[in-house]
């Protein structure tokens, strides 16, 4: 019989929405299993990030750790990023609480995770109980050290990037797709390229010259592969980078040169007159993805806003399904989100495109190490690219 995750199919669609509407697989079930850590974390080790969901007869915790759990051998004491989530009987999930380099502790029946010395959660196998004490249950909404004893736990699978891994183009009629990055100087296309290939690389990488908020460093028209550092190979989906549009005619990206680029016409590093004369399917571009800076956004001057419009229309009379990107920064409070969910509405307004359809993510720019929650929001925005990239394939007519 196939062993299934206890969530309802509501609360696993509130888990994919908060995670980015990413899938989810079941790795591990204590009542199947067995409610044994130590047989858990063996199995669990090294698998990517996962998800301890534990129940309880009204409610539901759930402890995301973004890295993979350490291996026994390293007594389970490397930092991993992690945050914890929890919701009620009755009430949608939402992520509650966030804390960043945590630790795990395995000491016999006892497996605790450590926010910091007195913020942690506590899981006892013999007894199937769980603590919270108050320091960390007020930020849950609870006004008292929390004890109860839980029913079972799950580990969940969650990887975005073993998708975007395993993607293939709709029906194979390309061998990879073209996702071209369209906005505003400075507004972050450059750097949405680096942050994409900084994580299937496994370490930073700024390949793609970034400019400032005023001025405009790519000068040429680049289509990037992006390979995986795994195995080396190109994977099936490249990213095309363009000049940066200016409010001002004859300075940044020409509106003209726009449906050139969308036939294919215009090879990597076009700068001269050398057109692509026949262009293949594999040639032309599978998605334009529009890239804001959130935090300037209501500063767009009206002649840009024009430009924007001009650029979709364009966008339009070839059929290309097409998002928006806007770079931003992590939210860390709910008087942000609603900042934030304002900022989608005033998007969606201006240019027409519909909510969900609005990605928003955080580039890396000058961070000296990988964030896998920046991540998360990093490919799942690409794994949407991909999706209406599939789209426009599947619109295609036959001929």
């Amino acid at each position: 019989m196939e062993v299934t995750p206890r969530l309802t199919w509501n609360e696993e669609k509130s888990l994919q929405k908060l995670l980015g509407n990413v899938s989810l697989r079941l790795l591990y079930k204590s009542s199947v299993h067995g409610n044994s850590f130590g047989t858990m974390l063996n199995k669990c080790s090294c698998q990517g990030s996962t998800i301890l969901m534990v129940y309880l007869p009204n409610n539901v915790f759930g402890i995301f750790v973004l890295e993979s759990y350490p291996e026994m051998s390293e007594h389970l004491k490397k930092p991993t990023t992690s945050f914890l989530l929890s919701f009620q009987k009755n009430k949608i999930m939402e992520m509650t609480a966030a804390f960043f380099n945590s630790t795990v502790d395995l000491i016999d029946n006892k497996l605790r995770f450590n926010f910091s010395q007195v913020q942690y959660v506590l899981l006892r196998s013999n007894t199937q109980n769980i603590f919270i004490p108050r320091l960390l249950g007020e930020k849950l909404g609870l006004t008292y050290d929390f004890k109860s004893q839980y029913t079972e736990y799950e580990i969940i699978l969650h990887s975005v990037s073993t998708e975007l891994r395993a993607y293939r183009p709709y029906a194979d009629l390309v061998s990879e797709i073209r996702i071209l990055l369209l906005g505003p100087v400075g507004s972050g296309k450059s750097s949405f390229f680096n942050s994409v290939k900084s994580i299937f690389r496994g370490h930073l990488t700024r390949q793609a010259i970034v400019g400032s908020d005023i001025s405009t460093i790519t000068e040429k028209y680049r289509i990037y592969s992006i390979k995986d550092e795994k195995d080396g190979k190109s994977l099936p989906f490249m990213l095309c980078d363009s000049m940066g549009l200016n409010e001002k005619d004859g300075v940044g990206l020409c509106v003209d040169d726009i449906p050139h680029i969308l036939k294919g016409c215009m090879p990597d590093r076009y700068q001269h007159p050398t057109f692509i004369t026949s262009p293949s399917l594999n040639h032309r571009i599978h998605c334009v993805a529009y890239v804001f800076d959130i935090n300037s956004i209501d500063n767009l001057s009206f002649q840009m806003l024009a430009k924007v419009k001009q650029v979709q229309k364009e966008v339009l009379k070839c059929g290309k399904s097409h998002c928006t990107y806007q770079k931003s920064f992590m939210l860390k409070s709910k008087y942000i989100h609603r900042k934030l969910q304002k900022r989608v509405r005033d998007v969606n307004m201006m240019l027409g495109i519909p909510k969900s359809n609005i990605l928003v993510v955080e580039n890396y720019a000058s961070e000296r190490e990988m964030d896998p929650l920046q991540d998360i929001l990093i490919l799942s925005a690409l794994k949407q690219m991909t999706r209406a990239a599939d789209d426009f394939l599947e619109d295609l007519p036959l001929e």
